[in-house]
């Protein structure tokens, strides 16, 4: 059997594997890594299906990852595409108040954002309408982030790959859709015949990062409950226009946004995503790829959840059906009342969330997720703003992982 030996072997060439390689890369000299990807090249999953927007650190608690690498991961992410000649859109954000009774929470979003280091103020109705005239605020206040911005994720990965391929250090490997790792013998044992050789692994595959965790004996009381987030575009001919990101107070006990609306650098202009169970790791058109056992696991939680847990219940009756044309408007609405059906069109942009679930404790997963296992770091949950944070999540990564240490 061909034989490969590396020092550092990632699992999965999405953001958080190619910034975790492209920081190993530079401060170590002497590390030889290898990525494995099942798919013929990088950006067809999460990472590639991204909205863009570099988030400005408001929405998470202080004492959480989120929190600590979301802010200088931005700045870090916005530089490095700077300085690579790719496209930043200077859009801003501003958060809105659908109802009056969420407005406290835009005192509650600003304060996290000041802890955080988020450059953010409190702005009144004239001031938010001359940002956006054709947007909503039903307390007549609003949250201003200048610092938002957008940038290109397939192009942003893209450049990446070929930044760090120029690397003698660096192996890819494509189209990798199957192989039997031996944890002891640090092993990976690969359908296309090749042996790979490891010192230590990283595991960044994404939707499968569980059961690759798994394989290692670790997180097992974890597991993947996919959603699926689709998208609408407001048409070219539409009467208003928006350049700024528009996004409502979201429900803090859940891991969603609520459906915003969010320019892109090609002139469109997207609304979403919704949050609909996906029943599958890979199920975006939302028939094709459902998987039997999780599609029942999936509804068995939540309505086990639905039953006791009024946060469920509020998500079912808010998100879950956001996916139907009728109720998506009439969530767009709370935000920006003008928009009617005849002014959007359906989106080819389809994302899937990650989102981690705890067995043991019954209860969906808010922040980042690292577990160290034998001869490997393990990353679940990368979910948003892990294509933000991306290059201080590595460096994080790097600082707390036992092969370095």
């Amino acid at each position: 059997m061909p034989k490969i030996i590396t020092d550092i072997c990632i699992l999965g060439s999405g953001m958080v594997g190619l910034s975790l390689a492209h920081q190993i890369l530079e401060r170590f000299k002497n590390l030889r890594v290898t990525i494995i990807e099942k798919e013929k090249t990088v950006g067809l999953h999460s990472s590639g299906r991204n909205s863009g927007v570099l988030h400005s650190g408001l929405y998470y608690p202080a004492d959480s990852l989120k929190a600590k690498v979301c802010i200088p991961g931005a700045k870090k992410l916005k530089a490095w595409c700077k300085e690579n000649g790719l496209e930043v859109f200077e859009s801003g954000k501003i958060i809105t108040a659908q109802h009056d009774f969420l407005d406290p929470n835009l005192d509650l979003l600003f304060n996290r954002g000041r802890l955080n280091g988020a450059e953010v103020e409190i702005i009144d109705e004239r001031e938010f309408k001359k940002i956006l005239p054709h947007g909503r605020t039903a307390s007549g206040r609003a949250l201003w982030s200048k610092s938002t911005c957008i940038v290109d994720p397939i192009k942003v990965i893209q450049k990446l790959r070929d930044n760090i391929s120029s690397n003698k250090r660096i192996r890819f490997l494509f189209s990798e859709r199957s192989y039997l790792i031996d944890v002891k013998k640090k092993i990976i044992k690969l359908r296309s015949g090749n042996n790979i050789h490891y010192d230590f692994l990283f595991n960044c595959s994404g939707s499968n990062a569980d059961k690759i965790a798994h394989e290692f004996g670790i997180g097992r009381e974890y597991k993947i409950l996919p959603f699926r987030g689709s998208y609408w575009e407001i048409k070219r001919d539409a009467p208003f226009k928006f350049e700024t990101n528009l996004y409502p107070v979201p429900d803090l006990n859940f891991p969603f946004l609520g459906v915003h609306i969010t320019p892109g650098l090609n002139g469109s202009v997207y609304i979403g995503p919704t949050a609909v169970p996906a029943f599958g790791r890979e199920n975006y058109n939302g028939i094709k790829n459902i998987e039997p056992r999780m599609f029942f696991d999936f509804m068995g939680q939540i309505l086990r959840k639905s039953i006791f847990d009024k946060k469920i219940r509020r998500y079912i009756y808010d998100q879950a059906f956001d996916w139907l044309p009728i109720k998506l408007i009439k969530s767009v609405n709370l935000i920006a009342p003008e928009i009617r059906l005849s002014h959007i069109k359906r989106s080819q942009k389809v994302g899937i969330r990650a989102q981690l679930f705890d067995n043991k404790n019954k209860e969906f997963i808010n922040d980042f997720v690292m577990l160290e296992g034998n001869d490997s770091s393990h990353i679940l949950n990368a979910v948003s703003p892990a294509f933000t944070a991306s290059f201080e999540l590595a460096d994080y990564i790097i600082h707390e992982s036992v092969y370095f240490n």
